[in-house]
């Protein structure tokens, strides 16, 4: 995850990285609202427990002792609550509202284009 930018309680951030694929896309933009409740099912930006300069995106799985399990729709992705554990409240930073750029119909990737070819047959 990189370049989140905005003022309380509502922000933009750019996904940098492949963890969240088939949900979000490297370059996809992302309304974020700060300081949001959150649960399991929920998309959120958090800090990593391991390096807090670092922002994650992931999609929390359940409530733990100790904080949230957060994993990456990816699984093949590294860097989620199976390398480090549960993360604490206040490493959450928001949750996710919506996928601003680029429209769901638009992707770059072909992976996307052959999933729509599929679809249309």
């Amino acid at each position: 995850m990189s370049a989140v930018t905005g003022s309380a309680p509502f922000g933009l951030a750019r996904v940098s990285g492949a963890s969240m694929v088939p949900a979000y896309y490297d370059g996809d933009r992302l309304l974020v609202r700060y300081g949001a409740p959150v649960g399991p099912g929920d998309v959120v930006l958090a800090r990593d427990p391991r390096d807090p300069q670092l922002v994650l995106l992931k999609r929390i799985a359940r409530r733990e002792d100790g904080g949230w399990w957060l994993l990456a729709d990816n699984p093949y992705a590294p860097g989620d609550s199976r390398q480090f554990g549960a993360v604490p409240d206040e490493l959450v930073i928001g949750r996710v509202l919506a996928r601003l750029w680029p429209p769901r119909a638009v992707r770059r990737s072909g992976a996307g284009r052959l999933f729509r070819s599929r679809r249309r047959r």
